[in-house]
């Protein structure tokens, strides 16, 4: 006598088994039925917590063939006790995407004044510069912004972000800021003299920046009212090694560099 399993559910209409994933933090899936995609935060109690690029919290239940990953379907389960975790967020404070590749790069740039300015929008922001594929050039100065900025051509493609220090009404900065028109170029700076005044003076372990009287050299200034060495470019690295994400940073800095990011990878 033959016998016959229970399932008379023929081969071809049963689902293909799909992969199981553990749902670290910081990874980065999508709910097909909402379109809402995020990096995990939590899990718990057969549910996951996912927050988008805005910081907007959804939660889902982690049921079968439940997310997409990659654009593949996907069953979350809970992580096994005392795994591996993954970063959430990045030093500037957005939600981290484990192995993502850097973009191609785009057309658009964003240029700051010197080496320091980019040593510093790289260790804090490279990882999103290189998720949105944005190349970051130094100028050694403003003074020919107008004419750099037209040979670079800016366009609805090809987008130019400037960031100027010390951009205060007034100032000489402000006037050749002034002087750029281009609807394709975005001119945006902060109030400090140089790029090192934007890191915390807590993040370094001193007080505050010292007044330099005007006339002097401002960097050279620094150092010697701080007792370090009449070294620009050691005082620089001893700076940097201070900043380790956006918390080390004044705000007037990190809203002008987060307005230029948006601005050329706007669509």
């Amino acid at each position: 006598m033959r016998q016959y399993s229970a399932d008379l559910t023929p081969p071809w209409k049963k689902p293909k088994p799909v992969p199981e994933v553990a749902a670290e933090p910081g990874l980065v899936v999508e709910e097909p039925g909402t379109g809402f995609c995020g990096a995990v935060i939590r899990c718990e109690a057969g549910t996951v917590t996912l927050e988008d690029r805005f910081g907007k919290h959804r939660v889902f239940p982690m049921e079968p063939r439940g997310f997409l990953l990659e654009g593949r379907v996907v069953t979350l389960v809970r992580p096994a006790p005392g795994g591996p975790t993954r970063p959430t967020r990045t030093a500037s404070g957005s939600v981290a995407v484990p192995g993502a590749r850097a973009r191609v790069a785009r057309a658009g740039r964003i240029y700051v004044e010197g080496r320091h300015d980019a040593e510093l929008v790289e260790k804090v922001w490279g990882d999103d510069l290189r998720i949105e594929g944005v190349v970051v050039e130094y100028l050694e100065g403003v003074d020919d912004l107008p004419s750099i900025v037209t040979e670079f051509a800016p366009g609805p493609d090809a987008r130019l972000g400037v960031l100027v220090d010390h951009l205060v009404p007034g100032s000489k900065e402000w006037r050749i800021a002034q002087s750029v028109t281009s609807e394709h170029a975005l001119v945006v700076g902060h109030p400090y003299i140089d790029i090192w005044e934007a890191v915390k003076p807590s993040s370094l372990g001193i007080g505050s920046w010292p007044r330099i009287p005007r006339g002097q050299d401002w960097k050279t200034g620094v150092c010697r009212a701080l007792g370090w060495p009449d070294n620009t470019g050691a005082a620089w690295q001893r700076i940097l090694s201070g900043v380790h994400s956006y918390k080390d940073l004044e705000p007037e800095l990190l809203g002008r560099v987060e307005e230029l990011i948006d601005f050329v990878t706007a669509p």
